[in-house]
């Protein structure tokens, strides 16, 4: 059953709101300290998941032994002394209960075998490894955490997390952020289970929010074909009215010269002079990388828009993406298409935002 809700999340940079340096420097390493916890909890919880998954597998056991995943209680073959989901729970609260809050277990536990009930299939048949986290992994909290309020110059947001105060911090704030923020603060929207992320030291809320979907006037027979190609990006086909979004100039060719400034600036610095260590004489290179991410980022977001905006306006309630399968298929043998046309990102940008609109997508 469709919902009318979708829970959109917003990476939003915030700071300790303290000016006294002691104070803050301690709320720092509590920080780090609660993020190295979630890091070797998660792994132990999507590892034991994972054995208890293939338990039956384990043929080298005694034949008596039972291998049924139950609870004692309620069956009489079961082996566990609780819920299959609270057993990972148990080894999170066995290793750090006291040295992290409850909260960030729960929300931390249901995440993780949320994630790996959804990959369970692919990791039975071999296509998939098993997830391993990094020492960067977000914080998880649930949404009664943040209660927002507006600071003293009604620009930006103050909360308190586990009784530390933070501040957001907008700026020159293009997007919708701002007027999220002040609509969940007037209780128009609703916050869902969030996270906290370190990245160098810069803390960022992944603020997740419920919102209600846009409603449109859409007819489910009106069916939008739309063709993903390296030439023109989207070709969309409704009735007989053809739209083509973007061009091969447009997003190609400025993608490979950013790609080609950095194989040149990477050729030139093994001549940089030595002595100011390898961090600042990549700089330049990581710039460039981030600047090719920040640029495909950018048009699959607006070539997605353009789509989606298109479709409302035929009143197409449906979204058919011709042949999608096969081309990803030829593009795994082209290195170049596999390096520079991102087709599993423009698909996951135009799922999301037809979701928000109320279109249903089929793949084909």
């Amino acid at each position: 059953m469709a919902t009318d809700t979708i829970v959109l999340t917003r990476k939003i940079q915030v700071f300790i709101d303290c000016n006294d340096k002691e104070k803050r420097e301690a709320y720092f390493k509590e920080l780090f300290s609660w993020q190295d916890r979630v890091f070797r909890g998660a792994n132990m919880v999507i590892t034991h998941q994972y054995v208890q998954e293939n338990l039956k597998d384990l043929i080298y056991l005694e034949e008596g032994v039972k291998r049924k995943l139950a609870k004692a209680a309620d069956d009489p073959e079961g082996i566990l002394n609780t819920s299959r989901m609270n057993t990972t729970y148990k080894i999170l609260s066995h290793y750090f209960k006291g040295e992290i809050n409850t909260d960030i277990l729960t929300n931390l536990n249901a995440t993780l075998i949320k994630l790996f009930n959804a990959d369970r299939k692919a990791y039975w048949k071999g296509e998939k490894s098993l997830r391993n986290f990094k020492k960067d992994i977000p914080i998880p909290f649930s949404g009664k955490q943040v209660k927002l309020e507006n600071d003293e110059n009604g620009r930006d947001f103050k909360f308190t997390l586990f009784k530390i105060p933070f501040r957001t911090y907008l700026g020159k704030d293009k997007s919708d952020k701002r007027v999220l923020l002040q609509r969940t603060l007037v209780g128009r929207l609703k916050i869902c289970a969030s996270s906290l992320k370190i990245v160098k030291g810069k803390l960022f809320l992944l603020l997740a929010l419920e919102m209600p979907k846009k409603n449109h006037e859409l007819k489910e027979h009106v069916i939008a074909e739309a063709s993903l190609s390296v030439e023109y990006p989207i070709t969309v086909n409704i009735d007989k009215n053809c739209f083509q979004i973007g061009n091969k100039e447009e997003f190609l060719y400025r993608r490979v010269a950013i790609q080609s400034a950095r194989h040149r600036l990477q050729r030139a610095a093994r001549f940089n002079k030595g002595g100011k260590g390898r961090k600042k004489k990549l700089k330049s290179l990581e710039r460039f990388a981030q600047a090719e991410k920040n640029y495909v980022n950018n048009k699959l977001h607006t070539y997605s828009r353009q789509l989606i905006d298109i479709c409302v306006k035929e009143q197409a309630g449906t979204l058919l993406l011709v042949n999608q399968t096969g081309k990803e298929e030829l593009a795994k043998e082209d290195k170049f298409l596999l390096r520079n046309w991102s087709y599993r990102g423009l698909i996951e940008k135009i799922k999301y935002k037809a979701d928000m609109a109320g279109i249903h997508v089929i793949i084909e």
